[in-house]
């Protein structure tokens, strides 16, 4: 079957690699539709994914269709429609013994820590498949928008708070949405005028400029003088780990999903002052999946608008390598698989 290897850093093809087996009783085979790419994956195109070894089937963000039953599983019968979480939890760690698989010290992503589903087949275990009422395009968005749906969890999302989005891309517009679906006031910032346009479509209330306009400022304007009850840091820079403590209220929140790729230097007297939580923000947990699923389904996202790219999968070497050299040129990427 047809699969995309990256081979090492700069180096991706489309390759013929054996189709998957079934092993044991808890696995379904799937024939897999689309595939999302984020920027994980480009980091791993990049060389500066510290959890990729090479080489590497990518990606994690699944459309499939069941391939073939199960007899142990009549539930998921040939031709059912999933996405499917991609991560793997070993049920003994400390996170997984709270109840907090998503954050399971060993766990293994697909396209990551193993090879994923840029394939034509793949076998997923049955009770990491999620059906739901949603087109092919749909589904391959689930597990993206997961994972700012989780962000929003984790920052204790309520109706009352204004929370602030740093970065709009694709894990920023699911915490976009994420706050939004929980009922609160959404700021979203970014430096892309298309990327803050999105958001508001997803529930943004109100957007910033950073390139034309003072954040401080503004959010202060938005709220009163106090700055955001929460914030959720989706780009991974040092300068916006930093503007997420300085900016946020007093005794709020402060979510991190972003990576920053280079050490980052606090003023600690603000965490003491304001009394924040400093919160880390991993994955997802099926409650995520659900929520995400139920927003999908209820049309309260703007799937289109998001997805700039869909090319098959023979071309998705030279968009990996376009993306790497023009990253704003371009959005969500799917790849049509088969």
């Amino acid at each position: 079957m047809k699969a995309l290897v990256l081979r090492a850093p700069g180096d991706a093809a489309i390759e013929q690699v054996s189709q998957p087996e079934i092993s044991g009783d808890s696995h379904i085979l799937l024939q897999v539709r689309n595939i999302g790419l984020c920027g994980s994956d480009l980091n791993s195109y990049r060389g500066r994914n510290p959890l990729v070894t090479y080489p590497r089937i990518l990606g994690h963000e699944i459309a499939a269709t069941v391939a073939a039953p199960n007899p142990r599983h009549p539930e998921w019968q040939p031709g059912a429609a999933v996405t499917v979480s991609p991560y793997t939890s070993c049920g003994r760690c400390a996170s997984c013994r709270r109840a907090r698989p998503n954050a399971c010290q060993f766990n293994q992503t697909f396209g990551v820590q193993r090879d994923g589903a840029l394939a034509e087949y793949i076998a997923a275990p049955a009770d990491r498949l999620y059906r739901a009422n949603l087109s092919l395009k749909e589904l391959c968005l689930v597990e993206p928008l997961t994972v700012g749906f989780h962000a929003a969890s984790r920052g204790r999302v309520a109706p009352a708070d204004t929370v602030a989005i740093i970065g709009c891309g694709g894990v920023g517009l699911g915490a976009v949405a994420g706050a939004a679906f929980r009922g609160a006031t959404v700021i979203g910032i970014d430096v892309e005028d298309a990327k803050l346009a999105t958001a508001r479509s997803a529930g943004a209330a109100f957007t910033i400029n950073t390139t034309r306009e003072d954040l401080h400022a503004r959010l202060a304007e938005l709220t009163g003088g106090h700055g955001p009850d929460v914030i959720v840091e989706a780009i991974g820079l040092p300068q916006t780990f930093r503007a997420a403590v300085e900016e946020v209220a007093f005794t709020g929140r402060v979510v991190y999903i972003g990576y920053a790729k280079q050490e980052v230097a606090y003023e600690t007297r603000l965490f003491v002052q304001k009394e924040l939580d400093i919160l880390g923000s991993r994955n997802a947990q099926p409650e995520d999946f659900r929520d995400v699923i139920r927003m999908l389904e209820e049309k309260r996202f703007p799937v289109d608008d998001a997805i700039t790219h869909i090319v098959p999968i023979d071309e998705a070497p030279a968009v990996l390598a376009a993306w790497d050299r023009d990253p704003t040129h371009y959005g969500k990427i799917m790849i049509n698989v088969s």
